[in-house]
This record gives C-alpha cells, structure tokens and sequence, in this order.
C-alpha cells in the first residue's frame, strides 16, 4: 500500500460496497474473543471497540471463516445482522493473510476509517505477543486498507466439507 493510501485510508475504495450477512462473535465493549466454533481464542485486557463477528458463507484467506468488522452501535453475541461491506483491512497473523471487512449501514467517516486501522495496527502487535507466548511463529503486521470487492475475490464458498479452520487460533 503507498503511503497515500496509510494517510488517506479511503483511498480506491467504493463508495458502496456488497451488502452482507454477518454474524456478531465479539460485541462492541466486551473483553472475550470468540472463534467461529464459539469457543473462546482469549480475553482481552482491552475491550473490543468495534463489533467483530463474520461472514457464515464465506472463508477467508487463512481457512477460518471471513471476518467482519461491524461499525456502530453494540450488537448482542450472535446476532445476525446485514450490512454493507464498505472496504477491509489486511491482517497478517503468524505469515497468513486475514482479511477483515469493514461494514456499516452507512459510509464510513475519514474518522472511522482512521480508528480502525490505528486498532489493527496496534491488535498487529499485540497478537505478535500473544503468539510469541503460545510459542506460534510467523510475521504480524497490519497490512493496510483495500477495496471489499478485492478481500472478497480472496475469500471463498465454504465447502459442504468444512470442519471448522485447519489451523488453530
């Protein structure tokens, strides 16, 4: 990503993207951090400040399904919600790629869009620690903003064969 695009992170996104199913994992406020199985990843010493769930039908770039960000008012744990996908942010986690999209019923302010990506460069670092202490390899950093259209190019069909992610978070 140009720099640009790290100052302006709005940069080449649509003005509106898909409109998406997604369900909450992670309500705005709370400490716990859910998988896509339920079970619980961690707790946080900080409270998300974001709702944080995903996308049912699809899977991402890293065999877990796709992750959605959802802006706003806090939304009860698994609750499903449709909103539109506005653009997403790049997460490398342990050297994979993990798209995150960022929804809402309406257009992202430059203040909103600035928030989450301070939140993911910073959740970068703190889940390179995490990883450090459950002794997981692999590079972590936040990769930057891009277009919904192109996270989910990357994301595909969950197959009549998934078990859940291959790979454990």
């Amino acid at each position: 990503m140009d720099s640009q695009s790290i100052a302006n992170p709005r940069v080449g996104r649509p003005s509106l993207g898909p409109a998406l199913e997604v369900v909450i994992e992670v309500p705005r406020g709370s400490f716990v951090k859910r998988g896509s199985s339920g079970s619980v990843d961690f707790i946080s010493p900080l409270p998300c400040p974001f709702n944080y769930g995903a996308v049912p039908t699809l899977l991402g770039l890293e065999g877990d399904l796709l992750d959605a960000v959802v802006l706003g008012k806090r939304i009860a744990y698994g609750t499903r919600v449709r909103v539109v996908a506005w653009g997403a942010v790049t997460l490398t986690d342990r050297g994979m790629s993990d798209d995150k999209l960022i929804c809402s019923d309406h257009a992202p302010s430059e203040q909103e869009c600035g928030e989450v990506l301070r939140f993911f460069h910073f959740y970068a670092k703190c889940k390179a620690i995490l990883n450090l202490w459950r002794r997981r390899p692999g590079r972590n950093s936040c990769d930057g903003w891009c277009d919904a259209a192109q996270a989910l190019a990357r994301a595909r069909p969950i197959p009549d064969s998934w078990a859940g992610p291959s790979v454990p978070f």
